[in-house]
């Protein structure tokens, strides 16, 4: 039986996974999957020994370093709901990257390192997440190895991020001595296996037992520390409530070792509890403010990301949609606010860079969209081109450099490349007034090799990022006469970026101060919203 619109946008869920480097988050994303059904193994085996790589890690520099540096989407159903897994990077240098992502997400699950807490680009993402109000679920990783106390833990949350939490299980130590951990609310044991999955442990929910049953099998001062603090839990901390939890103010946590594939079943279980379908966004419709809900028949969403090059024999270029209403179809036509009309032959389903054709999608999905150029960060598609949902904006880069083509002749090639990455959003491309150079922003260095590594591996070039005049970009805001008037009166410390937009190339802040003190009437902005 065929479900209606209404029913197919209620069962999406699409969530993405935040933390800091190193917490564990790209292994949990595989044994999400695995848990899931989507995958088979965590990580493919290659031939002959080599190392595995992730499936959602699929760049080169990825595997490389075993880092993520760019957000990829994976779908999979579970339990009769679709699953829409966004995962971002975690290196702060693509913060940008992750900030695009959490746009389309609904949910994100906040991985913590057990041994350290709260780190600082935790914090940053938290506050992006508190800034659009996304519900969190946290996830405490890594518990078999020696960890800080759980209600240090639980309070380093609740001082922090001004979080309050809801375990929803406690856990008997950790390290050598971790045991397993109870279930809050029925009171059974999930006792913890050493083996991995390939040693045939179930990927899904971990096996609940009496805990008198495997007793003898458990560190006793593990079960002491699990009695107290369990009992402690119950009395002191709150219980949850799912609609604090959806307004953002509380998080239910979950403890668990995903490396070992213990509580990653439970955390998928406590999303297909908590975890809310697609949210009604904030849009304008015919340029009038408007609420639009995800059961509205016309089909609209926006693009949060751009990807280029993911198969590299085909040169393809790829904007992913965030569905927001009505029931898209393969061979739709679709148009942006702009009225640039764009047809969708092939719409494509991910499992990162694996990909199938979607024939229908609904509120809550991400589909990917083959184009040639045509659509940018931050467009909003819809079948009437008259919704407009909030653009994304741009951060000043903290980094600037200027970039030369090894060989001189390829000058113009290097040109069509760097714009192809910056309408991609990895990093940003500014225009001086004067000169034909081309000044790359980025905000960490790490944007700027691995910028290097794809000039390399995907164009064929060898470029040199050598320091610019300038180490300061600001966008120039105001009266459009005015504005010019300035860029004329400061054509060696203006430009433009990407879409054209003034921007002041300063040596320093003090310089950015100046201007801004003997141009009161003018605004030099560290973030640009691009109208679209």
């Amino acid at each position: 039986m065929s479900l209606s619109l209404s029913e197919q946008a209620s069962r999406r869920r699409t969530f993405a996974i935040i933390s800091h480097p190193d917490a564990g988050k790209t292994t949990l994303t595989e044994n999400l999957l695995l848990a899931g059904g989507a995958i088979r193994a965590a990580g493919e085996v290659a031939a002959r020994g080599e190392r595995r790589r992730t499936t959602s890690d699929w760049m080169k520099i990825e595997r490389d370093r075993g880092i993520s540096v760019s957000a990829s989407v994976m779908t999979f159903e579970y339990q009769g709901n679709v699953y829409n897994l966004l995962d971002t990077p975690g290196h702060e240098d693509f913060s940008e990257d992750t900030y695009r992502t959490l746009t389309a997400a609904d949910c994100a699950i906040m991985v913590l390192d057990a041994a350290k807490g709260i780190e600082p680009q935790t914090l940053k993402l938290f506050e992006v997440c508190r800034m659009r109000d996304i519900p969190i679920v946290t996830f405490i990783n890594k518990m078999d190895r020696e960890a800080l106390d759980p209600l240090e833990l639980l309070d380093q949350i609740q001082d922090q991020l001004q979080l309050d939490t809801a375990p929803l299980y406690w856990p008997a130590a950790s390290g050598q001595r971790f045991g397993g951990m109870v279930d809050l609310r029925t009171g059974a044991f999930l006792h913890y296996s050493k083996r991995t999955a390939e040693e045939g442990v179930d990927p899904g929910m971990s096996p609940r037992v009496a805990l008198d049953d495997v007793r003898a099998e458990v560190d006793p001062s593990a079960l002491e520390e699990l009695e107290e603090g369990s009992e402690m839990a119950r009395e002191m901390l709150p219980k949850i409530d799912k609609q604090a939890f959806l307004e953002g103010h509380m998080t239910p946590v979950v403890f668990g070792t995903a490396l070992r594939h213990f509580g990653v079943g439970e955390l998928l279980a406590t999303l297909e509890e908590f975890a809310p379908p697609p949210r009604a966004q904030s849009v304008h419709i015919k340029g009038d403010p408007a609420t639009l809900d995800r059961d509205r028949k016309a089909v609209s969403g926006f693009v949060f990301k751009i990807q280029a090059n993911m198969d590299p024999n085909h040169r393809d270029r790829v904007a992913f949609l965030r569905i927001c209403s009505g029931e898209f179809k393969r061979g739709m036509r679709l148009k942006t606010v702009a009225g640039k009309q764009v047809n969708v032959h092939n719409p494509l389903m991910f499992l990162a860079q694996d990909r199938e054709i979607a024939e229908t999608a609904y509120a809550g999905d991400v589909i990917g969209v083959p184009n040639h150029g045509q659509l940018r960060v931050g467009d909003s598609l819809s079948e009437s081109g008259e919704v407009k949902f909030a653009g994304i904006p741009n951060f000043a880069p903290e980094i600037l450099r200027r970039a030369r083509p090894k060989d001189p002749m390829k000058a113009k090639h290097l040109r069509k490349a760097l714009e192809s990455l910056a309408e991609e959003g990895v990093t940003q491309l500014f225009k001086p007034s004067i000169g034909s150079d081309m000044i790359v922003g980025a905000v960490g260095a790490l944007q700027i090799e691995v910028m290097a590594e794809r000039m390399v591996s995907e164009y064929n070039l060898d470029v040199v990022f050598e320091p610019a005049p300038y180490n300061v970009a600001r966008w120039i805001n105001g009266d459009e006469d005015e504005v010019a008037a300035f860029v004329e009166k400061n054509k060696s410390a203006s430009g433009t970026d990407l879409d054209d937009a003034p921007v002041y190339l300063a040596k320093n802040a003090w310089d950015v101060g100046y201007a801004q003190e003997k141009n009161p009437d003018l605004r030099f902005t560290a973030t640009k919203e691009r109208m679209i």
